[in-house]
Order: structure tokens, then C-alpha cells, then sequence
């Protein structure tokens, strides 16, 4: 059954660390073994792993996002927030992660980041585990 994790974002735009939250599901669930599937329901905020190390990484994409899907760019969506829906489109909804020994198997400098396109909001990150 999926673990849902409730979060509040602080920005119209964000990439929150959430790492420390899917792993404490993880370890409560007892999972030694398997993959942990990170999904998003929401349709402006969607879920990546990338690197954690330097903010500046989060910052750039940040960056190259709004460059790419500037907002206010005469979309067709009325209310005003398309370049949102776009950018959780790129990004995506999930990533999955091996777990082995009760742990994420992530790179040294990977983390799990839920990304905020239409913000701040209370949102939703679901954790599903397969043993």
C-alpha cells in the first residue's frame, strides 16, 4: 500500500529535498530489499534525483526551465499557470529507486527532489514499496 508524505512548499518555484522523508518510509516499513517508486499526483510539481550536493544544481535548472518555458509566454491555458503544467511534464511524475540493506541506493551526490512549478502549496509525495 503507498505511504503518503505531506509537504509545503515556500515558493511559486522549488526544488525540495525530500531524500530524508522517502528513506524514513522506507526504514519504517522495515524494506530491506526491493525498489521504492516515488509518485507525484500532481500536475504542476513533479519528482527528479539529481545531484544535492551544491544548491547551485537545483538553481540552474531552476534557471534553464524558466528560459526554456518562460512564463507568461501566451499560452492558451486560462489560468494562468501552463508553464507550470509544462515543466512537471518534463521533469515527470516518479523515479524509482533501488533499496538494498534498508537503504536507497542513490549516487554519492544524488537526492530525491520534489519540484514545485506552481507554488507554494500543500502537496503530496506517495511512496510505494516493492519487496
Amino acid at each position: 500500500m503507498p505511504i503518503s508524505i505531506s509537504l509545503k512548499t515556500g515558493s511559486r518555484v522549488d526544488m525540495v529535498d525530500i531524500t530524508s522523508l522517502v528513506q524514513k518510509e522506507v526504514s519504517k516499513a522495515g524494506a530491506e530489499e526491493g525498489m521504492c517508486f516515488v509518485y507525484v499526483p500532481h500536475t504542476t510539481a513533479g519528482v527528479t534525483i539529481n545531484e544535492g550536493a551544491d544548491p547551485a544544481v537545483c538553481e540552474d535548472i531552476i534557471a534553464k526551465l524558466k528560459e526554456l518555458v518562460p512564463p507568461n509566454a501566451g499560452y492558451r491555458h486560462m489560468e494562468g499557470n501552463a508553464d507550470s503544467h509544462i515543466k512537471a511534464s518534463l521533469i515527470g511524475n516518479s523515479v524509482s529507486v533501488i533499496v538494498e540493506k534498508g537503504r536507497l541506493v542513490l549516487g554519492t551526490w544524488q537526492k530525491i527532489f520534489f519540484c514545485e512549478f506552481d507554488g507554494p502549496r500543500s502537496r503530496r509525495v506517495y511512496v510505494n514499496l516493492v519487496k
